[in-house]
């Protein structure tokens, strides 16, 4: 992976790194035309789809299950918020989590009291993962401007953050109505709920999230697997200048896993090509991914997740050592992959890769499986 002047993140055994790995999936539920047999799905299928995966992530023992928001004709993750509490009431282990919430167009009294609700709906379950968004369709569809993209999201953090650590309260910022002695309800199902910061390689961002003590949620499209060993380094620096240690740190990536490498890249590719020619920023206006490109980002440097289960586990294991890795999600199913498939590598995901990994990490870390 080239030469490195510096190391991304302290060895996985770093005294006080107890943390266990978490794997988990994440969808943005998008409507995708199937590049095999021409067919679109109904919204309504989509819906019901995305909830049989996350029943399938928590039955297989999965940790994690995330949905992504985009507000667009070609996405049904508009609301995030309520296809997980649909998720809660069918699930019994897996923490459910945005993936992510474009804060920076939100209400975080709104966000608050949804996932608060999610919450309770699950019995402590629910988690945040808070992103200035990549796709930018919701600003004016909310009545923002682009060019406070920045500032919204820093003030909008701030009050979340604030609204978790206390009840009643007083604020006041530049893009909202003042807040004055404001009882915010529910609160959590238990202490707190987790709030993460998607970062998808902005120095400020990493340097930023660190000083606040909070976790990382690293997005990796396409690229090397070292991509954010800087963004990491900075992070943990920044962090251990505020006096913050062992933060979670978390990678979010597209894959698959099939029975063999070569069919689950011949499984992926067209799906993953169509939807990053259809659904990727703008309709229409995505880009082309030639078979010789994917099968290059599908190699072992690169981070694409997609091969054997024995590929994802080594791969997984790589991408702990580089960054001291705490959790990895993916995307699988982009682009609008037959359910049957999806589900399939959902459960290989589950009872084949992930024991393995958690043991291997805690091995590594000296920590209980």
């Amino acid at each position: 992976m080239g030469n490195r002047r510096r190391r991304a993140a302290p060895p996985a055994t770093e005294k006080g790194n107890t943390m266990p790995f978490d794997i988990g999936i994440m969808t943005f539920a998008e409507l995708t035309e199937d590049p095999v047999n021409g067919t679109l799905p109904a919204p309504r299928q989509r819906v019901r789809e995305t909830i049989e995966q996350a029943q399938v992530a928590d039955q297989v023992g999965l940790d994690v299950f995330g949905v992504g928001e985009h507000h667009r004709s070609d996405f049904v993750g508009s609301a995030p918020s309520i296809l997980l509490a649909a998720a809660a009431e069918k699930t019994q282990n897996i923490k459910l989590t945005s993936s992510v919430t474009v804060l920076s167009s939100e209400d975080p009294v709104r966000v608050w009291e949804q996932f608060a609700t999610i919450d309770l709906l699950s019995a402590g379950r629910a988690e945040i993962i808070a992103g200035r968004g990549s796709y930018t369709e919701s600003f004016p569809l909310f009545g923002y401007d682009l060019k406070d993209y920045a500032d919204l999201f820093r003030e909008k953090l701030d009050l979340l953050l604030k609204i978790r650590d206390q009840n009643p309260l007083t604020w006041q910022g530049r893009f909202r109505a003042p807040l004055a002695d404001a009882d915010i309800a529910p609160r959590a199902d238990g202490e707190t709920i987790p709030i993460w910061v998607a970062v998808g390689g902005s120095p400020a961002s990493a340097i930023s999230t660190g000083r606040l003590g909070l976790p990382m949620a690293l997005a990796l499209l396409l690229g090397p697997m070292n991509f954010h060993e800087e963004t990491v380094l900075l992070y943990r620096e920044a962090a251990a200048q505020a006096g913050h240690h062992a933060l979670p740190i978390s990678i979010n990536s597209h894959g698959y896993v099939g029975r063999t490498s070569q069919g689950a890249r011949d499984t992926m590719y067209p799906y993953f090509a169509k939807g990053m020619l259809e659904n990727n920023h703008q309709r229409g206006a995505g880009f082309p991914l030639s078979r010789a490109a994917f099968d290059a980002q599908s190699s072992p440097t690169a981070g694409l997740l997609v091969g054997s289960p024995q590929e994802i586990i080594d791969k997984l294991l790589t991408y702990h050592e580089l960054y001291g890795l705490n959790r990895a999600i993916i995307q699988m199913g982009f682009g609008g992959m037959p359910q049957k498939d999806h589900l399939e590598a959902i459960e290989r995901l589950g009872t084949e890769v992930a024991p393995v990994v958690r043991r291997e990490v805690a091995a590594r870390d000296g920590i209980a499986a």
